[in-house]
């Protein structure tokens, strides 16, 4: 379950991004912080109880400067810091996905391939789920996943319960269903 005060702190965020109209440069921002968080060095670094707040802040500043973050977002991340809840990041950045994903009527369609795909490829996807989920708009986010084999899934929807399986694997799956062989024996 998410944190209530990870959606609290997002929905916050949301708010002054759309109030101050800076909800597409803020949904970078997070994608951006996201990236950084995501980092096991940066993690243990904000989540050590000895370094000291300034410290982190300073560390902070320099984050915002060469990932170049809306000030807002910045005063977010620095608040979090000194309210000892930057350890939520993670949580936060899910969070705010689903605000922004209501606020704009975005449908996140997760785009699974043996290899990366190409942008048109994923601009006919794109289409294909607004069409299907009525969406106003759609963001891709791609997985590379060898298991596929060849081909590719597309998972949308509430929580991904809505399923496109173009994968060869879907399709050897089928083949080795039907080919029943449990009533031959082996010699």
């Amino acid at each position: 379950m998410v944190d209530t005060a990870a959606s609290s702190y997002a929905f916050a965020l949301a708010d002054v991004a759309n109030s101050n109209g800076t909800l597409e440069a803020t949904i970078a921002d997070v994608e951006k912080v996201d990236c950084i968080f995501s980092d096991p060095t940066v993690q243990s670094f904000f989540a050590n109880p000895t370094i000291s707040p300034e410290k982190k802040q300073e560390v902070l500043k320099e984050i915002a400067s060469s990932s170049e973050l809306q000030p807002h977002t910045t005063n977010f991340l620095n608040i979090l810091v000194d309210m000892g809840r930057i350890d939520i990041i993670e949580d936060i950045v899910k969070e705010f996905e689903v605000c922004y994903n209501r606020i704009t009527g975005t449908e996140v369609a997760v785009v699974s391939s043996v290899v990366r795909l190409e942008t048109q490829d994923l601009a006919q996807i794109a289409q294909s789920v607004q069409r299907l989920s009525g969406a106003k708009n759609v963001r891709i986010k791609t997985v590379i996943d060898s298991s596929l084999v060849a081909g590719f899934t597309i998972r949308y929807g509430p929580s991904g319960s809505k399923l496109i399986d173009m994968s060869v694997k879907k399709q050897l799956d089928e083949i080795a269903a039907q080919l029943d062989f449990s009533s031959i024996a082996l010699a």
